[in-house]
């Protein structure tokens, strides 16, 4: 009968350690996931203020067509894409830094981010909106679409 009761007793205590550290590797799991989505989160939206900033203000064109998606590649030739930068070039200078509005999305709970970034940019003569959209598939993030409306003149 003693036999019975330290047998007994020693799997249950066995279930109790296995079961406490499954609980833990979820924690852990679920910190990271977490963690990692706040990360990219983070990542996205300096890299949509930084692609506003560089294309607006400093009229990056290698930064610009470095960072295009391969189907924004198609859609815009290198000779639309200078063509965009002339455009901006044309405006001349910003009299104010853009003000970016916009923020990242997750397709699914932690994977797939995405996000559109409008800024509104005053130049001397008129102003102006610029719009991206960026996403993370693989590696890195991406220039997925962007529009540039300038206003009628003053």
């Amino acid at each position: 009968m003693d036999k019975l009761k330290t047998h007994y007793r020693s799997k249950s205590g066995q279930i109790l350690v296995v079961l406490i550290i499954v609980l833990g590797l979820i924690g852990v799991g679920a910190w990271w996931l977490y963690s990692s989505r706040d990360a990219m989160a983070k990542e996205g939206r300096e890299f949509g203020n930084e692609a506003i900033q560089r294309i607006v203000l400093q009229h990056d064109l290698a930064f610009f067509s470095s960072h295009l998606s391969p189907a924004a590649r198609q859609e815009n030739p290198p000779s639309m894409q200078q063509e965009f930068m002339s455009g901006l070039e044309k405006l001349g200078a910003p009299v104010s830094p853009p003000q970016v509005q916009g923020d990242i999305q997750f397709q699914s709970q932690f994977f797939e981010p995405r996000g559109n970034f409008i800024a509104r940019v005053n130049y001397p003569a008129r102003g102006a909106q610029i719009s991206i959209s960026i996403s993370h598939p693989v590696g890195r993030w991406q220039i997925d679409s962007f529009s540039f409306f300038p206003d009628s003149a003053r």
